[in-house]
């Protein structure tokens, strides 16, 4: 099931200059007070919880090391900031250019292919597991206790990769069309948090 939140996510450079200072405004709002003393004077003011720009130079590093194209909403975020530390629900942070990976080739994907081959021959199914398929064919673009993946497999007509929340201690994920529908689906779930919270 393809998730599609209300308003647009942001897909440009400039778009995302806009946006993500807003997000960040929203994360500092909704912080819990587990939260809100480990947030720095200056991402208080400011709202922002990103780093320098990747360069254009740094970008292309990384799709040669992935041997495939970034897909363009990732690569206009990471145009404007290479990274993003502060994420709602249950990701932390987004990875920067550096720490994005296969996620066959990361801690998080030799545990989980190894969790989930063992149940697959456990299970002794004649059609492979679909997750553990997934795992083998995944990037990993952010983590937490749940982690973000992309799948080039399922290239669109406009270069982007389909987009999933994967939640370990379920087993289960949510797909989304692209990295920024579901960076922007974040930004509601915080809210949604916030409001079911009990008050400090």
């Amino acid at each position: 099931m393809t998730a599609t939140p209300a308003e647009p996510a942001p897909t440009t450079p400039d778009e995302w200059r806009t946006y993500l200072p807003g997000y960040g405004e929203i994360y500092v709002r909704t912080a819990n007070r587990y939260v809100r003393p480990h947030l720095t004077p200056e991402q208080l003011e400011t709202h922002w919880f990103g780093t320098d720009p990747a360069t254009e130079q740094t970008l292309a590093t990384t799709a040669l090391r992935l041997g495939i194209p970034l897909p363009p909403s990732l690569s206009n975020f990471l145009s404007v900031t290479d990274g993003w530390a502060a994420v709602g629900g249950w990701i932390d942070a987004v990875a920067t250019c550096a720490e994005i990976d296969w996620l066959r080739n990361t801690q998080w994907g030799e545990e989980l292919i190894e969790i989930y081959s063992e149940l697959d021959e456990e299970d002794e199914a004649d059609e492979p597991n679909e997750l553990l398929e997934l795992f083998r064919r995944t990037l990993l673009i952010a983590s937490g206790e749940d982690i973000w993946l992309l799948d080039p497999t399922r290239t669109t007509p406009d270069g982007e990769y389909p987009a999933i929340d994967f939640k370990p201690k379920y087993g289960d994920y949510r797909e989304y069309s692209s990295f920024a529908e579901l960076f922007h689906e974040s930004r509601d779930l915080m809210i949604s948090l916030a409001e079911s919270a009990d008050p400090p």
